[in-house]
């Protein structure tokens, strides 16, 4: 692609009001190479020459090299950088070798197991017919994807006779450790495990795939075998902590990045302003009319939405206008989001990979390492969220020696319009590090049931699980979930329990689209799927669901049946669901507990968040005119949750409205740079924690801080005990950043909008004031703030002080149950030990639903007033 003739012919049309804000050039490199020492296996080293691999990169071989000598090893280069055969081809050369051996591979998506399968099967293919057979049988499957997806004869034979596995950490979690046994050769004989884009295994999700690999390992251990892990990631700060952290070893780390790259130009783009009164165009029009324009001319290209709708909106778009363009390439573009069905997506991979699509509109599910072909250009609608996605994003495009395009088109939100202004921001960021916490006891709770489930726990096993194991341990032999044998706890619960809880973060109700043209008819057919959030913002009576680029209405939506039923209907406009959110503390579950810092209280507890969807907008394709509203009847929705409260003392209140300044806008100042910071005091990622301004228990306004996963996570709580050194650092970043009036770095960080909707017709206010808000948290933390009440006196709380003494639920003060020893570990605080037994309900609560055949969530809330 020739960019500069390029940009050259968008000025020339821009006129007065250019929308290229700032151009960044990043110029080539040539590729450096490396020699592994010793050499590859001559067979190995002929099928990479006939895959077209003559040489390794410098990191390819220093990975390979670590591997081979039992090292587990970190790859942390850019994307498109060559990092599978850092473990291709130790894998390779073990299989050649040793007629046992086998490996394991995972990945965060089936879509990423599907396309390294298929290089992996390229490979095998080169060594030559036979070089690799499968176990006990001459000519049985050697590779295979193992998944929800894979069928029921395709899995007995994986698991009879592969010798490479490629899964997800759910499916390892609840399809295979629980069930090793019948896996016993596979264990046996593992040499290898990969871990492909770690940078995904942040926050509560990497917590638990952290507990899950602690549970991989144990079982290897007991077969005999002791895997080498290659972990491979891109655009993470801390690669070498993060797979230390992930995979409870050290680990070696590989970031010398000896890959070619072409030269890439990024364009910050800001639409022009349009309409009296004057606003920005939209950004999906914008993006729209670059993506057409690229493909007319033939350039691939891939543009990512922050949202389901914008990835729809911008294909039907771009197909319109190549229409009109370049009508033969209309049909040579796709849409690819999440909720489609399993075929579609493999059709529309297969597609790209073999170059049958000029271009795509994608999430970013898309964003991670499947090989999509020799894109050219790269379109991000809206900042993403993160330096990190910024570049893993517009790494999809210019792949190898080529000169690549990346443009990220601005909306008028707060952020986007800051960096649009400072486009130094995004040259000059590093990465963000990924931060998990794999000893959070809310999070090991259920991984040690597993664990005890899979095999016998001995007390030197329980380091391995954090150093509160012993006191989670307890719990579960007092509840009867373990017994001691004398030397280890064995199982001796109800139901499978890995089954009790899910890893990520999505709802388990999961409702599916039928199309009829009626509700019921028969002969209706299924176009797709979504969790229950997006269902109600997406598939209430009304909506016009965009599937495809075409419009389908939805009639009815059966909650009990989980089943929306929708008939296409070509209208002419799309719809946006409004809703609401509100956090209630749950008094009622028992006292908070309350804690004072010098200009306000911090309290802790139960809360639920309640999220009501009750009225939509219809919105026009193209002009985005609102051509009216429609009330929606659905029940809220609610997150029985833990919640940190941060109630300012009138005095610090008082110290805002002395400066001219809005008390909410302060509020919310602070809420978004205490959530920014929050990572450094607890291993949470963003999509792990929310924060809303509402009313405090004891009246006032605060600042509400929540775990967003049903039961809580423990991030609140970790927030509640470092309460004043978070408020803090929460001041430090925002007296310490060069901005003037606040930015994406600060006080501007308002939380993305969620997969339903579309930035370009959600209200998303202003960057909240940043004088305000600093004013606000030097509030917090000074002494001579007006001081109103001891801590806990306003909400009828009691004072803080030690914790009360743990007992068993039901139990009168100072009974115990008796746990053999030698159970080890400090006591539990009693306020968590409360939560944890409730949360050991719910997990008892789902395995007596499943063995009576019932198909309630893992994680149902507990009954009002607990």
């Amino acid at each position: 692609m020739d960019v500069e003739k390029w940009l050259e012919q968008l000025h020339v049309q821009a006129g007065p009001d250019d929308p290229i804000r700032a151009v960044h050039w990043t110029e080539a490199r040539p590729a450096r190479y490396r020699d592994v020492s010793p050499p590859l296996l001559p067979a190995v080293q002929q099928a990479l020459e006939r895959r077209g691999i003559h040489q390794l990169y410098v990191h390819q071989a220093l990975a390979i090299e670590h591997a081979r000598a039992g090292r587990h090893v970190a790859v942390a280069t850019e994307t498109a950088s060559g990092k599978s055969l850092a473990y291709h081809v130790p894998v390779l050369e073990a299989l050649l070798m040793d007629p046992r051996a086998t490996a394991l591979y995972l990945f965060p998506t089936k879509a990423l197991a599907q396309d390294q399968l298929r290089t992996l099967l390229e490979l095998l293919e080169a060594l030559g017919p036979g070089a690799v057979r499968g176990r006990r049988q001459h000519g049985a499957a050697v590779a295979g994807t193992y998944d929800g997806d894979t069928p029921p004869d395709q899995r007995k034979q994986l698991r009879e006779y592969g010798r490479v596995l490629l899964t997800n950490p759910d499916m390892l979690h609840a399809g295979m450790l629980g069930h090793h046994v019948a896996w016993g050769a596979f264990w046996r004989g593992l040499r290898y495990v990969a871990v492909d884009e770690m940078h995904v295994y942040r926050g509560l999700f990497g917590s638990h795939v952290a507990n899950v690999l602690r549970r991989l390992q144990r079982v290897a251990r007991h077969w005999g075998a002791s895997p080498v892990f290659v972990l491979c990631s891109a655009t993470i700060g801390n690669p070498r902590e993060m797979a230390s952290r992930l995979i409870g070893q050290p680990v070696e780390l590989v970031d010398e990045d000896g890959s070619p790259r072409g030269r890439r130009c990024m364009i910050l783009w800001n639409p022009p302003r349009v309409g009296h009164p004057p606003a920005r165009r939209s950004a999906n029009l914008e993006a729209a009319d670059l993506m057409s324009r690229l493909v007319a001319d033939g350039i691939p290209t891939i543009a990512f939405g922050r949202a389901r709708v914008v990835a729809e909106l911008l294909y039907r778009y771009t197909r319109e206008r190549l229409e009109r363009l370049a009508p033969s390439r209309a049909n040579r573009i796709a849409a690819y989001r999440g909720g489609y069905l399993a075929a579609e997506r493999r059709e529309i991979e297969r597609r790209l990979f073999q170059g049958e699509l000029l271009g795509v509109c994608s999430t970013s599910a898309l964003e991670l390492g499947i090989d999509v072909g020799a894109l050219e250009a790269a379109i991000l609608v809206g900042y993403p969220g993160s330096i990190a996605s910024v570049r893993q994003q517009a790494g999809r495009a210019g792949r190898k020696q080529e000169t690549g395009l990346a443009v990220l088109v601005a909306h008028e939100s707060p952020v986007d319009q800051y960096l649009a202004n400072h486009p130094e921001y995004l040259w000059g960021r590093a990465s963000e590090p990924g931060v998990l916490d794999p000893d959070n006891p809310q999070v090991i709770l259920g991984h040690l049931r597993a664990a005890a489930y899979e095999l016998p726990l001995s007390p030197q096993e329980l380091d391995r699980f954090g150093p509160h194991a012993g006191a989670v341990l307890r719990l579960l032999v007092e509840g009867g979930d373990l017994f001691w044998d004398g030397r280890t706890w064995r199982w001796k619960g109800s139901g499978y329990p890995a089954g009790a809880f899910g890893l990520r973060t999505a709802s388990e109700a999961t409702y599916t689209i039928m199309e009829a043209e009626r509700p019921g008819a028969p002969g209706g057919r299924v176009i797709g799927s979504l969790d229950e959030p997006s269902a109600f913002f997406q598939l209430h009576p009304e909506a016009a669901y965009l599937h495809e680029g075409e419009t389908f209405v939805v009639d009815r939506l059966d909650l009990e049946a989980k089943v929306a039923w929708v008939r296409r209907q070509g209208v002419d406009y799309f719809t946006q669901a409004v809703a609401e959110q509100r956090v209630r503390p749950v008094v009622e579950a028992g006292p908070l507990l309350a804690r004072r810092i010098p200009g306000g209280t911090a309290q802790f507890g139960d809360a639920v968040v309640t999220q009501l969807v009750y009225m939509f907008k219809k919105v026009r394709f193209e002009s985005r005119d609102s051509l009216g509203w429609g009330r929606v009847e659905l029940p809220p929705t609610e997150i029985y949750t833990n919640a940190l409260a941060l109630t300012p003392d009138p005095g610090a209140v008082a110290a805002v409205t002395a400066m001219g300044a809005q008390p909410v806008d302060a509020l919310w100042g602070v809420a978004n740079a205490v959530v920014g910071v929050l990572p450094l005091f607890a291993g949470c990622d963003g999509p792990d924690v929310g924060a809303v301004v509402d009313t405090g228990p004891a009246g006032g306004p605060a600042v509400y801080v929540y775990d967003r996963h049903p039961g809580g996570a423990g991030f609140a709580r970790q927030a509640f005990e470092a309460v004043e050194p978070l408020v803090r650092a929460a001041r430090d970043l925002v007296a310490r950043c060069p901005c003037e009036s606040g930015c994406p770095s600060c006080v501007g960080a308002p939380l993305p909008p969620s997969s339903q909707t579309d930035p370009d017709t959600t209200a998303r206010g202003r960057v909240p004031d940043k004088a305000a808000a600093l004013r606000l948290l030097e509030a917090l933390l000074e002494p001579a703030a007006a001081r109103v009440a001891e801590p806990g006196e306003a909400a009828g709380l009691p004072p803080p002080g030690p914790p009360p003494a743990a007992t068993p639920d039901g139990g009168k003060e100072g009974e115990r149950i008796p746990v053999p020893p030698p159970v080890m570990g400090p006591p539990l605080p009693a306020d968590l030990e409360v939560r944890l037994r409730r949360q050991l309900e719910r997990m008892r609560r789902f395995a007596d639903r499943r063995a009576a055949g019932g198909r309630e969530g893992a994680m149902a809330a507990p009954p009002a007033g607990r």
